[in-house]
């Protein structure tokens, strides 16, 4: 499981910084990719990586400002030259089916695969199934706005199958048996109980990212305990009245988040083309004042999630 910043500014393209969008790489897990969010020229970041935009299986849309949707019609639109055949799920509050039929049938374009869009108003689950599950919560902006909880499910512990050996169970079958947890009799009369040679269950990650939102405590709800936040710092420290009149956050707020929601990881986006150079530095120091695991990322840094 991997998170890849395509989009890291704040409102506007700048040099430096295009705006919103992030991928979770699920490739391993699932052979799928989700994105969350999809601010103008994310295609265009999307050729300076490895990404693959048929392996594309959801998108996950924060709230309709235009830097977090307006790249969504070029790359729905491109996906059909590109390998994309699968189904491919936008989820998003509701307005966004409206924007993207608008934009296909206006530009006379054809998609090459089925496409479902998800609209939402209420906090719940989005998505669920045997391996992961996908919660919304809405915060505080200008308009509707929301964080996604992506939680990965347990898995069985490992199989001590030097022990079994050690103690004469043949390999083959019964390994199988023994690992989902069964009691199995071997042809020498011995009882073996499958739960005395597994390991803890292997918990699962859970990856946080919250769209623009002033400071509140329902971001510290969404975060409890999670191995990664992903939250928006579009002002510096000193700049809170600032922040809360245009809906938005600072790099302390942030990170006072993270450090009352318990995480391991703070990944501070979403950040105003005012902030340059030595600045940004500053907006990391500033929130590692209050939450040491912090760090501002840039355009296409990618960071493996790792287990507790």
């Amino acid at each position: 499981m991997e998170l890849q910043f395509l989009g890291t500014g704040a409102g506007v393209p700048a040099k430096m910084r295009n705006v919103s969008s992030i991928a979770l790489k699920l490739l391993d897990e699932r052979n799928e990719i989700w994105l969350f969010d999809c601010g103008e020229a994310t295609q265009q970041q999307i050729l300076n990586t490895t990404i693959r935009p048929g392996k594309i299986k959801k998108i996950f849309i924060t709230h309709l400002h235009g830097d977090h949707i307006f790249g969504l019609p070029g790359l729905l639109t491109s996906r059909s030259f590109q390998g994309g055949e699968d189904e491919l799920i936008v989820y998003g509050p509701k307005g966004i089916k409206r924007f993207i039929d608008a934009s296909i049938s206006v530009s006379y374009s054809k998609l090459g695969y089925p496409l479902k869009v998800v609209e939402f108003e209420e906090d719940g689950v989005l998505f669920s199934d045997q391996q992961f599950r996908v919660e919304a919560m809405k915060l505080e902006h200008g308009i509707p706005s929301y964080g996604f909880r992506i939680t990965e499910s347990d898995q069985i512990g490992e199989l001590k199958a030097e022990e079994l050996r050690a103690i004469g169970v043949p390999f083959g079958p019964v390994f199988g048996r023994l690992k989902r947890g069964e009691v199995v009799t071997l042809e020498d009369g011995r009882v073996i109980d499958g739960k005395d040679y597994v390991s803890e269950d292997i918990k699962g990650r859970v990856v946080v990212i919250c769209g623009d939102t002033r400071f509140t405590p329902k971001s510290i709800t969404l975060a409890q305990n999670a191995n990664v936040l992903v939250h928006e710092a579009t002002y510096e420290a000193d700049k809170e009245k600032t922040a809360r009149q245009h809906f938005h956050s600072t790099s302390k707020q942030a990170a006072t988040i993270a450090l009352e929601a318990n995480v391991q990881q703070l990944y501070l986006t979403h950040i105003s083309a005012r902030y340059l150079g030595h600045q940004v530095s500053q907006l990391e120091q500033e929130a590692r004042k209050v939450f040491p695991q912090t760090k501002v990322v840039k355009d296409f840094d990618t960071f493996t999630i790792g287990r507790n």
